[in-house]
């Protein structure tokens, strides 16, 4: 049985998350912290929602507290992944766990690209909401109708059929959620982030996360990854990382890719549980555990 692990982005975040990490690698933690230059666990663990949800915070946390959960997973697993993906930030830790960036390069460009993303979005009022209601192909058509009008709106997430998220500018997201029934959609509902993630909206961020990505040491991944950006498996690492900061999170087709390639098993490693939903909505032939925190592992089928 070929499995894969899944690895999730910004939104999964929570006060409390990697308890268990810390205590089983404190080391890493306080590697983390170093090279934050922050207290990493003290947020984690006791700090408030808003300071953990910035968008500079919650990328280098969650990125430390899943790539520790998948250092607990891989230490009780005997049998290596056929193939990983992860959703948006998730790609930095799949890529880590396979080997292709180690975890102080991964963590420095994560820390780059969460303040580099921060500023972006605070330079150009933006927003992103989920359509719910609304295949893809309409999805793409309200989007390429408003940018004929002179709007700022673009499809940002392809995450499951029936779960799109798009992302423009304030004004555009405002009038996507107050119009969305005549638009064909049933609900727009804005989400609660900094900015239009993964839209041309982003560009600025390319600008200083691109030399970064360029002078980071990068190693052939021991499996495959699969990119967000092309829902095949990465050959240029850097280049698939700095696309993805402006261009669609195509994980739909990256998990129906996985599975046509034999995968038939997902594994969520990390906080939360997002992925194991859009595997049940793109894939629903295949199996799923999730793994959310070290503890999980006892209820783990075998692999």
């Amino acid at each position: 049985m070929a499995y894969g692990i899944l690895f999730p982005g910004q939104g999964s975040q929570t006060i409390g998350m990697g308890e268990e990490v810390f205590s089983l690698n404190p080391a890493l933690g306080d590697r983390a912290s170093e090279i934050l230059g922050f207290d990493l666990v003290e947020l984690c663990l006791r700090g408030t929602d808003d300071e953990l949800t910035r968008t500079e915070n919650a990328q280098p946390a969650l990125f430390v507290v899943a790539y520790g959960t998948w250092l607990a997973f891989a230490e009780a697993v005997d049998t290596p992944p056929a193939g990983a993906a992860g959703h948006s930030l998730g790609e930095y830790t799949a890529l880590t766990a396979a080997g292709a960036l180690d975890f102080d390069t991964a963590l420095r460009l994560v820390r780059e690209r969460g303040k580099a993303m921060a500023a972006a979005a605070q330079e150009n009022p933006s927003a992103m909401a989920a359509l719910l209601g609304a295949d893809a192909d309409l999805a793409e058509q309200i989007c390429e109708d408003r940018r004929n009008s002179g709007g700022e709106l673009w499809v940002a997430n392809l995450n499951a059929p029936g779960q799109t998220v798009v992302a423009g500018s304030t004004s555009d997201i405002d009038w996507l959620v107050a119009g969305a029934r005549e638009l064909g959609v049933r609900r727009a509902i804005p989400l609660k982030v900094a900015g239009a993630f993964h839209s041309p909206l982003m560009a600025p961020a390319i600008d200083i996360l691109a030399p970064h990505l360029e002078a980071a040491a990068l190693s052939d991944p021991d499996f495959p990854v699969w990119a967000n950006v092309d829902a095949v498996p990465a050959s240029d690492v850097a280049d698939a990382l700095r696309r993805q900061v402006t261009g669609t999170v195509r994980f739909a087709e990256s998990l129906a890719a996985m599975y046509e390639a034999g995968i038939t098993t997902f594994v969520h490693v990390g906080p939360g549980d997002v992925t194991a939903g859009m595997v049940k909505r793109s894939v629903p032939e295949a199996a799923m555990a999730v793994v959310s925190a070290p503890g999980d592992l006892d209820e783990l089928p075998d692999l």
